[in-house]
């Protein structure tokens, strides 16, 4: 009888019990669910910056006299109506640039065409050149800084800096 309540003991000692389990994975499920929150509001959080480059746009120098070329690489329709291009040639305060027109000599303006500005279009963009040095001479060679602005979200949307002969 003896022999028979030491194996009954022994059975028991080697399980663990259904409520304890129940209990361990409740708690695991917990702290699993609980760390998973908090590395997604992180991952919300961490980029607040708006950095978040959904467009993309490169520049070249233009084939006419005071023309730069932006090309939009990535990104989806921009409109014209919320597009905002601000122009700086060197170190000067930067313009923004108006769609040309024909009747008037805005500069710096650019060419606009359709209703969007779209992946792999380029626009040219026509400014008043490079300036002038101290000495009153024209300066033949300047970069460009061009920004791209979404004026509706007041949000940029890229820069790009071009050297412009």
């Amino acid at each position: 009888m003896e022999d028979k309540n030491m194996k009954n003991e022994t059975r028991n000692d080697e399980a663990v019990s259904p409520v304890i389990a129940t209990i361990l994975m409740v708690a695991i499920t917990v702290v699993l669910a609980g760390v998973l929150y908090v590395w997604a509001a992180n991952l919300a959080e961490s980029n607040t910056d708006g950095d978040l480059a959904l467009y993309s746009f490169s520049g070249a120098d233009g084939a006419g006299a005071d023309e730069v070329v932006v090309t939009m690489d990535q990104g989806g329709d921009l409109g014209w109506a919320s597009a905002k291009i601000k122009v700086a040639i060197g170190q000067a305060a930067a313009e923004t640039a108006e769609a040309c027109n024909a009747n008037s000599d805005n500069t710096p303006c650019y060419d606009e065409s359709g209703s969007a500005w779209t992946v792999g279009d380029a626009v040219t963009i026509t400014t008043q050149g490079c300036g002038t040095d101290s000495n009153g001479d024209a300066v033949t060679t300047c970069t460009v800084t061009v920004t791209i602005l979404n004026d509706r979200d007041g949000v940029t949307l890229d820069t790009s800096s071009i050297a412009m002969e």
